[in-house]
């Protein structure tokens, strides 16, 4: 059985070294030596010092495949273009900065030989900052209201999923990833299992408040309950406003003198018409969606994917079957792939 280790990398120079080798002794000791490392870097702004360490583990290392994007995709993104060329019949995915920290894999991998399709490592202590706690929180509500993941099921970055499962979720084409949401559309035989979370080895969490945000809004490309629940909130506002006008209507008749209140029919207006612009723009939201799906927006850009060897084109590589990818890299003949398709 071929594991393949998916690691999304930004501004990772520093540490990718020590959580590949680190990683490759944990799978050595626990005696799996059929492995792959498909390195993804999600064009990192660090003046080339990431793509210089990524290409010196190609150098030093058969195992490890480099897929160099264009653009920044996001983490989601630069996991499923892992995902895509990847050859193993099992995948791994961590980051890149030791949180997720290799010496964790064998409980992940221990409960994942008892039958389950997807488990995922998760962290009863967490070392993050208290604002990226209060996001991961959020996070993990809006996945049980909005995708219905049921409530023991505790999710992170650090997972082992079945080939089959690879094989769903590269299938979409979004460029709205959301990787929990595709796993839980795959299948419901998901188990989690409790492991340390370490210290940031180097710098600091790239995710600002905005890439938090836009990560947690992509989770409505797999639900609608966000607008069932507009239609919720119609019904209970028209039913409270047919009941208020019936109440005016009442204490206008038995106190014929009482003045109307010009400040709460603005605050009435006011908040009302909040509430219609907020259900607007989310179905904005869903409709820009559809458009960008419909334009095909790119999940990600691969400039060139880099292994030792000989170079073949990103075309022909992706038309191989898994054998064929594998049996082409042993061999030495895949490795830069430019993103003209041209030898590099």
């Amino acid at each position: 059985m071929r594991y393949s280790i998916v690691i999304p990398c930004y501004r990772s120079s520093k540490s990718i070294r020590q959580v590949v080798e680190l990683t490759m002794r944990e799978l050595e000791a626990m005696e799996l030596t059929d492995y792959e490392f498909i390195l993804v870097d999600d064009c990192s702004p660090d003046g080339g010092e990431t793509m210089a360490a990524l290409l010196e583990l190609v150098r030093d290392y058969r195992s490890v495949r480099v897929v160099e994007l264009a653009k920044n995709a996001g983490q989601h993104n630069a996991v499923l273009a892992g995902l895509n060329h990847g050859t193993g019949d099992v995948y791994i995915a961590m980051d890149d900065d030791l949180q997720t920290h290799p010496s964790q894999l064998k409980y992940l991998l221990d409960e994942f030989q008892k039958g389950y399709d997807i488990v995922y490592g998760y962290y009863p202590d967490k070392k993050h900052s208290r604002f990226r706690n209060f996001g991961s929180y959020v996070n993990y509500l809006s996945l049980r209201i909005l995708l219905k993941k049921p409530k023991e099921i505790h999710t992170s970055s650090f997972w082992v999923i079945r080939k089959f499962v690879r094989d769903y979720a590269i299938q979409y084409k979004s460029a709205y990833t959301h990787l929990q949401g595709l796993f839980l559309r795959t299948t419901r035989n998901i188990s989690c299992v409790p492991i340390k979370h370490f210290e940031r080895a180097y710098g600091s969490s790239n995710y600002t408040f905005k890439k938090l945000i836009q990560l947690w809004s992509n989770i409505i490309g797999f639900s609608i309950v966000p607008l069932e629940i507009s239609t919720y909130l119609g019904y209970f506002f028209s039913c409270v406003g047919i009941i208020g006008a019936l109440w005016a209507i009442i204490h206008k008749i038995r106190h014929p003198l009482s003045p109307m209140g010009w400040p709460s029919i603005m605050a009435g207006t006011c908040f009302f018409a909040g509430l219609i612009l907020l259900f607007m723009g989310l179905i904005g939201e869903y409709i820009g969606r559809i458009f960008l799906g419909m334009s095909q927006n790119p999940q990600f850009v691969v400039r060139s994917v880099h292994e030792q060897g000989a170079s073949v084109d990103e075309e022909s590589f992706m038309k191989m079957n898994a054998a064929e990818q594998w049996k082409a890299a042993v061999a030495g003949q895949a490795a830069s792939v430019g993103k003209d398709g041209q030898k590099t």
